[in-house]
């Protein structure tokens, strides 16, 4: 009985316990135990076990064979839902943009795409304390096609608005280095959707350079660019850690806003 109790208590045990609601949450119909047991790559007789107490509890209602969310589960989300109005968006970003600024010691700023569709915006600034740092005031634009974050805005827009962009779109050459052919572009486009991130050298304005990835909401939409700005001097042997650490912090900041990415199959983790 010892061994039964530390089994269901197990770290693992909770963990497939909230992979067994999630499933059950992005299915559009009942799971079987097959299904469930496929989607979460677990033994049967484990899941079958877990599926009980969850019954017990309300969490799930069992009916011919098949699990669908109970009542206790429907007011968990509830539960949940008005802690994170209570505990406002903007204040989720600015805690990750605090992490991001301690873990990269540079400048990290958070961006969203302006209502004419062309521009962005820095809405809120956290400076690095290095005494050659990036430099930017709150309220300053920037264009799309030559920032690392408003590439990754442009990645996330739907393929229709993209191609409107594209049409009105007439490059400026901001610095020596700037991309204006629009075929390259759009090609650096592509590669920060494929990427979920972009990176930029001395593009927008020289010695500086850019990291971004997009923040989405519980909607999977994505409300603005999460972005380290550095100069271009101590990015050269930085690009893959400024990177990494820049999608990371993304992904667990629209976690904390309820965005789950889809899993193989359909399912949302």
């Amino acid at each position: 009985m010892l061994t039964e109790d530390r089994r269901f208590n197990s770290p693992q045990s909770v963990t497939r316990v909230i992979q067994i609601l999630e499933a059950l949450c992005a299915s559009p119909g009942p799971m079987g135990l097959a299904q469930i047991s496929r989607a979460l790559n677990a033994p049967k007789s484990s899941i079958a076990a877990l599926l009980r107490g969850l019954a017990e509890a309300d969490f799930v209602i069992v009916s011919e064979g098949t699990y669908r969310l109970g009542p206790s589960a429907f007011g968990l989300g509830s539960a949940l839902l008005e802690a994170r109005r209570r505990l406002h968006s903007s204040d989720l970003v600015r805690e990750g943009m605090r992490r991001l600024a301690e873990r990269s010691g540079e400048t990290v700023l958070f961006a969203v795409r302006d209502g004419s569709g062309d521009t962005m915006t820095y809405v809120d600034v956290i400076e690095s304390r290095n005494t050659v740092r990036f430099a930017v005031s709150v309220g300053d634009r920037r264009p799309l096609y030559c920032t690392s974050g408003g590439r990754v805005l442009l990645a996330a827009m739907p393929d229709a608005d993209l191609a409107g962009y594209f049409d009105r779109l007439e490059p400026t050459q901001l610095t020596s280095s700037t991309e204006v052919g629009k075929q390259r572009i759009t090609e650096l486009v592509a590669a920060a959707r494929e990427g979920g991130a972009a990176q930029t050298v001395d593009q927008a304005a020289d010695g500086v350079a850019g990291t971004a990835a997009v923040i989405r909401d519980a909607a999977g939409e994505a409300i603005g660019a999460l972005i380290v700005a550095a100069p271009s001097s101590r990015f050269k042997d930085r690009a893959a850690d400024l990177l990494r650490m820049v999608r990371d912090e993304a992904t667990l900041v629209s976690r904390s806003l309820g965005h789950r990415t889809p899993a193989p199959g359909g399912a949302q983790r």
